[in-house]
């Protein structure tokens, strides 16, 4: 039997904390150690059995190493789930938990160290949370209101306006490139696109050709490609579902941005602008949308370093030995 003492007597790298009487956030470093990170997790469990039976169940927060732990919920470390997950998670806990008054929730994270959702404190959290991750809460409570409205209407994906950031690159240099993913699968990847030196160009215009047909939640990656030594920095993500999209622009100002909004690079007073149309058809009056003569376009995208695609496994599953662990 799991006791206090046991407990106390033993130096664990996570922390378990009882939101409710039955619902329990366990949290992990979130760069632990393979191995330590299987052990501790057992530990959690026989925890959980000492203290409720068999009447606890996991519900996955983040995508971990043992991906068949996260089948039907997992998603990556510091992203906004897709809506229709969260909805999925809140739908089973509500099921589990109202089967039997004795049923507790297990809420397990990985990519943040102590988050902890004591009484839902918000702002313990929002401290934590990516922007993208805010505007998704803020999508589930809207749709839960009903102050936001679903739009199932057809969007085309015409232009994305970015900030022109000559000096991003230490020594000056700036050559940014899109991918644009839907429901985690890529589906565009854009020309490099590049800004050297002085110039007096604010907006960099990616212009799609033809347009892209988007629908459900989306995910927009921004790269620069180093001038030399084939890497690459992530200028900026952000995710948004088209549900909620009922104008032909959308804008995201730099608190709005994953990664932009805690990187001075990025200028304060930039923002990010998506141009949508109802049709494939090219948008008469918008011929603005051109780039200045200082602005070169590769379209040659078989650099590896634009080709990598970081999710590319991502819905892979693994088997996991993980035993005596219950998960939803």
């Amino acid at each position: 039997i799991f006791s206090l003492d046991h407990v106390m007597e033993h130096k664990y790298d996570f922390d378990l904390i009882y939101i409710t009487e039955r619902i329990i956030s366990v949290s992990f470093p979130p760069a632990l150690e393979e191995q330590r990170y299987r052990s501790n997790l057992r530990e959690v469990a026989q925890m959980l059995k000492s203290k409720h039976e068999d009447k606890y169940l996991f519900y996955p927060r983040t995508l971990s190493r043992y991906i068949k732990l996260h089948k039907n919920f997992g998603w990556p470390d510091l992203h906004a789930p897709p809506l229709d997950k969260i909805c999925s998670i809140c739908k089973a806990m509500e099921t589990w938990l109202n089967s039997d008054s004795q049923h507790v929730a297990v809420l397990h994270y990985q990519a943040l160290s102590t988050l902890t959702m004591r009484k839902f404190c918000e702002d313990k959290v929002a401290a934590s949370l990516q922007p993208s991750q805010k505007r998704y809460i803020h999508y589930f409570s809207g749709l839960l209101s009903g102050t936001i409205k679903m739009n199932s209407n057809t969007l085309f994906l015409h232009h994305v306006l970015l900030p022109a950031i000559p000096t991003f690159e230490s020594g000056g240099g700036y050559q940014p490139f899109l991918k644009i993913y839907q429901s985690m699968q890529l589906v565009y990847t854009s020309g490099i696109y590049s800004l050297h030196g002085a110039s007096g160009t604010q907006k960099i215009c990616i212009t799609l050709e033809p347009a892209l047909l988007l629908k459900g939640d989306v995910m927009v990656k921004c790269y620069h490609k180093h001038l030399q030594g084939g890497e690459r920095d992530v200028v900026f993500r952000v995710q948004f579902h088209t549900c909620t999209i009922h104008s032909t622009q959308l804008w995201f100002s730099k608190d709005e941005l994953d990664e932009a909004w805690r990187d001075e690079r990025f200028p304060f007073e930039a923002s990010v602008e998506f141009v949508f149309s109802s049709s494939p058809e090219k948008i008469k009056g918008r011929e603005t949308y051109r780039n200045n003569a200082d602005v070169a376009v590769d379209y040659s995208i078989s650099d590896p370093i634009v080709r990598w695609d970081s999710y590319e496994n991502f819905n892979l599953q693994y088997e996991d030995s993980l035993e005596g662990i219950k998960v939803s």
